[in-house]
């Protein structure tokens, strides 16, 4: 359960900081991210309170040490903060060809005037085939997600006139949504 449960964090930790990375730039320095409880639950495919999280969590330092470096794990209500050394940035900059579509997807929402039209057509060129739906809740206005692929992400995309934005989610958090 453990080793399966930290394999998906670990992803995923890697995955938000190629995102931001795509977004801000590359600094080799210590990062700070946070999920909710609801999120780790889902890793781990697990229930329990925040302190039983906070145990389950105890050897992802370890774990992780070649990739992150230094890992510390804390929390405050059910919500938890991964402290990741600067070897965990220098590590996914290193990497960041694994992460390239994420970088695109950024790059062409930054451009003025992007169209959902554009943001279609960047998910099609991708080798693997994709789902996309229309979305009427207020939120976001298409979801795009890739079908028998490693990119586990649904792609919310709400356009607000002057430029678009965007969130990913993963299966189960964006079933927790409603959407």
């Amino acid at each position: 359960m453990y080793e399966n449960g930290y394999k998906k964090l670990q992803d995923s930790l890697i995955d938000v900081i190629a995102e931001e990375q795509a977004k801000l730039g590359y600094m080799k320095e210590p990062i700070r991210l946070y999920y909710p409880l609801s999120s780790l639950h889902h890793f781990f495919e697990s229930e329990g309170d925040a302190e039983a999280m906070q145990e389950s969590l105890g050897g992802f330092p370890e774990a992780t040490k070649e990739i992150f470096g230094e890992v510390q794990v804390s929390h405050k209500g059910d919500r938890f903060c991964f402290f990741l050394s600067e070897h965990a940035t220098e590590y996914v900059h290193e990497h960041r060809d694994e992460n390239a579509f994420i970088f695109a997807l950024v790059q062409l929402l930054t451009k003025h005037g992007t169209t959902l039209d554009e943001v279609k057509e960047l998910f099609r060129s991708q080798t693997s085939e994709c789902a996309m739906e229309p979305m009427d809740n207020g939120e976001f206005d298409l979801m795009i997600r890739f079908v028998d692929s490693e990119d586990p992400y649904y792609y919310c995309f709400k356009d607000e006139g002057c430029h678009i934005i965007y969130h990913r989610f993963l299966p189960e958090d964006y079933a927790d949504f409603g959407f």
